[in-house]
């Protein structure tokens, strides 16, 4: 971290001017006059110290000076170019060394930049014709003497192009940004860069301690000329860029990164945009409504039969009085057939030989059932009892990492290996406050206001104040947070900028600090985190396009927590219970006190995900139950007949058999909830919001059609044949139906996510529960319904029996629904304009179905799993609208050989010499498309921070002579080897 906080005096070098003024200078009591020639010097010598410790030079026009050896080997080992008489005394040029040598641990990366980085300032303050590019513009007066108080710097436009060139890509691995956001505040040219250095800052302040300005052209007549120091380019092979800091060198990959995905094919009709899968699909849809419009007319107008023909088939099914099974006929059984022929021969019913052998099982079985209901209610709800004894292990999966990625996938198991050899991520806890715009299409107001910080510095001393009971501790947030360096927490705020000192906030200018720490945060010390790191602006502001901080409109601001791998533990028990107490005093206090000041307010910790979904596992139980009441009512009217006389309502109604019928569906899902918890698989969120309702749709129709074709049997049949003749009919259908969606379920169970396997699998066994329970519980039921119909006993109330003295009068009439499909919707539906309609119009449906399925993005909103009224929901908006910083993305390397013989380290680094395609370097240039690559900043890798550490040209590098004697480590001469 030494190298980050040195930075600070980085950015706008303290560099010895030593130039001459070209005009008169006067000021005071003298009069100083420049010469502008070749072996002259602008300035000469220190003078004076401002305030703040900073040397100012002396503003004397004289000779160079030729140098003893020693400073002689001293500029040499630092400025090679500078040969023979310099400007430069000893003091100087160790303060200036002591300076320059900060950058090497950023831009040593590549070669080249820190060569003309260093040719900049060794041509500046030491070169033997300095007075020919440097103008002292303006002097003052410090303890008695002249010393500079502003220069001009003439520069060509070609070094300063190259400069910039050479270093505009160069990373700086430690911050996991550019070098040139450290050395040159983010410029996007040299002459951005330039201004940069160029500026005067005031006492206490890391920078230039007189202003320069740096020039690009000279008026003539002049005797100033442009300086135009070697420059190279950081293509250059011998100087050893790497890719990373150099993608145009000759050495990296020739082909281009990737460029982003392009839009799919599309057509544009007038002003509408179409893509040509839709397009195709609209032009087919069109033909294949033309070719069945005319095949349609074609055999309507030549009387053959047709579509229209189908009515009287469809008619007959509805009106007719059923098929009975009492002169059921085999027929063709050669050719795997079976024809079931109803007494009045009015109605062929042919079943495939599959349907034909499960036709007379049901027959067999229908009987049976009907023969011996108590034994049958008995022995299935027996098992059905037994399985959801399973319940009592009842477990709902809350942690949304077990719910979407399943144990043994690739992602699951480098996290856990991630986890066990480094660390757990931190646990977040998050604060966004945003400006509301004044209208509803407008632009929300910047929030950096005074009275908005000011607000923040109270939010943050209530957050402060927290103090939660863990197991009779008091857990505070200085307890949990992460603490990289002394005793202070690593917050994410605008408050940093402040060292969260409410006190600092009037002594360094309250808001213009802010806005300066914005694009100075890597540069000044004032603007540097109470836990002394640099704070990018980014992770503290949201809602800016660009680098425009000063327009955010949303603070963001983020706790880290220390996190471990075991979820019960002292460490995680703390934290939970302190965010707990977190949301409750978000809701409670800060909520208001942001809303009362016009702004809004979203929060989240990192257990709220599961805190969430824990209460909405809770939260829909009202609303199952009231969909299995409607669902009843439903059934109980469906069921039943309408009788020609009120008084045989009550023998008419299935409100009872409704109701147990329901009552089975849910004994389904119970069952097989229960089975699985048994075994010890969890729930998921989505097996309690869907499958009650999926088997619920489900069971009813079956127990719709069963009872149905019971009331369709000859009234004169004994029960026993009632139920046969119905389940040799209806038997087929509902054993195929049943079995497709088990089986459809059950490859789901194949699917890796967690929550979506067990929810195939707890639906499929749920759906087979309910067939059986339905084939036997319910057709018990169904006898035991209708003999106490037959025997003239109340529904509800079997006890109650009515007198048979009516009997005549008992004529019953059919359903209403069943009166609707007869006499309104199947003689609609044949209409021969209906069919050709409704064929068109599902088939509109089926293709603008397959067109829309190219629009779907893979991915899944958290928003979609939680409770629609949480918290989290408005936290979740604000995070996609406001945040400008992505997730942290870690590579990690296994088995990795560091030993000298060893090509990994090659392989792997992205500094100087290492290879063009290592990982790191392919990284970089990942970043350079983000819009494909999703990588928006180099890797920050230890490797590079360490070989950068390494490196023979890092100051205060400790070596020793060839005869094996140290040397001391301000001796930078090439004679001496190195060591650490």
């Amino acid at each position: 971290m030494d190298i980050i906080f040195s930075v600070a005096f980085l950015l706008q070098l303290q560099v010895l001017l030593l130039s001459s003024p070209s005009l008169t200078v006067a000021s005071h009591h003298e009069t100083y006059r420049a010469k502008h020639s070749e072996e002259y010097c602008a300035m000469y010598d220190i003078c004076a110290q401002r305030s703040d410790g900073k040397a100012l030079n002396c503003p004397y026009g004289s000779p160079s000076v030729k140098p003893d050896d020693l400073l002689s080997a001293k500029i040499q080992s630092l400025c090679p170019t500078i040969t023979g008489n310099v400007c430069c005394t000893a003091d100087q040029f160790d303060t200036l060394r002591v300076q320059v040598q900060q950058a090497i641990p950023i831009l040593v990366g590549c070669p080249a930049c820190l060569r003309n980085f260093l040719n900049l300032f060794c041509e500046l303050s030491c070169s033997p014709n300095q007075s020919l590019f440097i103008n002292v513009t303006s002097i003052s007066e410090v303890n008695g003497n002249m010393t500079v108080d502003g220069i001009e710097f003439y520069v060509t436009e070609t070094f300063g192009e190259g400069l910039y060139e050479s270093c505009k890509d160069v990373k700086f691995g430690t911050m996991n940004t550019r070098a040139i956001d450290f050395v040159g505040a983010g410029a996007s040219n040299f002459k951005e860069w330039f201004a940069f250095l160029g500026q005067k800052v005031p006492p206490g302040f890391p920078g230039s301690p007189y202003s320069i300005e740096f020039k690009t052209t000279i008026l003539d007549p002049s005797p100033m000329k442009l300086m135009n120091a070697s420059i190279y380019s950081c293509n250059d092979t011998s100087l050893g860029c790497s890719c990373g800091d150099c993608p145009s060198s000759s050495v990296c990959s020739d082909s281009e990164p990737s460029p982003p995905s392009k839009d799919p094919c599309s057509i544009r009709i007038g002003s509408l945009k179409v893509r040509c899968v839709e397009f195709s699909l609209a032009i087919l849809y069109i033909v294949l409504v033309f070719v069945l419009f005319g095949w349609a007319l074609l055999k309507r107008t030549s009387g053959r039969r047709g579509l229209g023909s189908s009515v009287d088939p469809l008619l007959n099914d509805m009106v007719g009085e059923g098929s009975s099974f009492s002169n059921l006929q085999k027929v063709g059984t050669r050719h795997e057939e079976v024809q079931l022929i109803d007494p009045q021969g009015k109605n062929v019913v042919q079943f495939s030989f599959v349907q034909g052998c499960l036709s007379n099982f049901y027959r067999t079985y229908g009987r049976w059932a009907a023969r011996k209901p108590t034994v049958v209610l008995c022995f299935s709800l027996a098992i059905v009892v037994l399985l959801s004894l399973g319940l009592l292990r009842f477990e709902v999966e809350t942690q949304p990492e077990k719910l979407w990625v399943g144990p043994g996938s690739k992602a699951a198991e480098e996290k856990d290996f991630f986890d066990s050899h480094l660390a757990p991520f931190y646990r977040i806890e998050q604060l966004i406050i945003a400006t509301i715009p004044e209208s509803k299409h407008g632009k929300p107001p910047s929030i950096i206001t005074e009275e908005n910080i000011e607000l923040l510095f109270e939010i943050q001393e209530k957050v402060d104040g927290i103090r939660a009971n863990y197991s009779g501790l008091s857990v505070s947030l200085g307890d949990i947070c992460l603490k990289p360096l002394g005793e202070d927490c690593a917050t994410q705020s605008i408050l940093q900028y402040f060292q969260m000192d409410p006190d600092n906030y009037d002594n360094y200018g309250g808001v213009e600090h802010a806005e300066y720490c914005f694009q100075h945060y890597t540069s000044t010390e004032t603007c540097f985190s109470a836990f002394k790191a640099p704070l990018e602006p980014t992770t503290a502001l949201g809602g800016f396009s660009g680098n425009n901080y000063s327009e955010a409109s949303a603070f963001i601001i983020t706790y880290p927590v220390n996190n471990a791998i075991a979820r019960v533990g002292d460490e995680n028990g703390k934290a939970i219970a302190w965010e707990k107490a977190f949301i409750q005093l978000a809701k409670e206090e800060l909520l208001p006190m942001v809303q009362a000041s016009n702004l809004t307010l979203s929060f989240s910790s990192e257990s709220s995900i599961e805190e969430e979904l824990k209460r909405e596992s809770t939260a829909d139980v009202i609303t199952i139950l009231v969909s299995y009441i409607v669902m009843f009512a439903y059934i109980s009217v469906t069921l039943g007949d309408a009788p020609t006389h009120p008084c045989y309502f009550y023998l008419s109604s299935k409100v009872l058999l409704g109701l147990l019928g329901v009552l089975l569906v849910m004994l389904s899902v119970l069952g097989s909830v229960g089975f699985f918890s048994a075994i010890g698989v969890k729930s998921t969120l989505i097996i309690m919001e869907v499958i009650p309702f999926l088997v619920l749709a489900v069971g009813v129709d079956n127990m719709c059609i069963i009872v149905d074709a019971v009331k369709r049997q000859p009234s004169g049949l004994p029960i026993e044949e009632q139920i046969s003749n119905a389940m040799g009919e209806v038997g087929p259908s509902i054993t195929l139906a049943s079995l497709s969606e088990i089986v459809a379920f059950a490859v789901g169970s194949f699917v890796s996510m967690p929550a979506c396997r067990v929810f195939s699998m707890i639906a499929a066994l749920a759906v087979l529960l309910d067939f059986l329970l339905q084939i036997t519980v319910f057709v018990a039921l169904v006898t035991l319904d209708f003999v106490r119909a037959k025997d003239n006993r109340i529904d509800c109330f079997p006890c109650i029996k009515l007198s048979e003295h009516n009997e005549g009068n008992r004529q019953e009439k059919d359903g209403l629904l069943t009166r609707y499909m007869k006499e309104v919707h199947a003689p609609f539906l044949g209409l021969w304009g209906v069919k050709i309609l409704v064929i068109a119009t599902f088939a509109a449906f089926t293709l603008a179905s397959i067109a829309l399925c190219s629009r779907i993005e893979p991915g899944l909103e958290q928003q979609i799993a939680l409770p629609r009224d949480s918290y989290l929901q408005g936290y979740f908006s604000n995070i996609s609208e406001y945040l400008r910083v992505g997730p942290p993305l870690y590579f990690v390397v296994k088995d990795y050989n560091y030993s000298l013989e060893s090509k990994h380290t090659n392989q792997l680094c992205s500094i100087s010499h290492c290879n063009s395609n290592s990982l790191l370097n392919e990284i970089s240039r990942a970043s350079l498309v983000p819009e494909s690559s999703y990588i928006a900043k180099p890797a920050a890798s230890w490797l590079d921070d360490f070989l950068v550490w390494l490196s023979p040209e890092a100051f205060s590098c400790c070596r020793k002579f060839t005869n094996g004697s140290y040397c001391p480590p301000d001796d930078q001469a090439s004679t001496l080897l190195f060591t650490r």
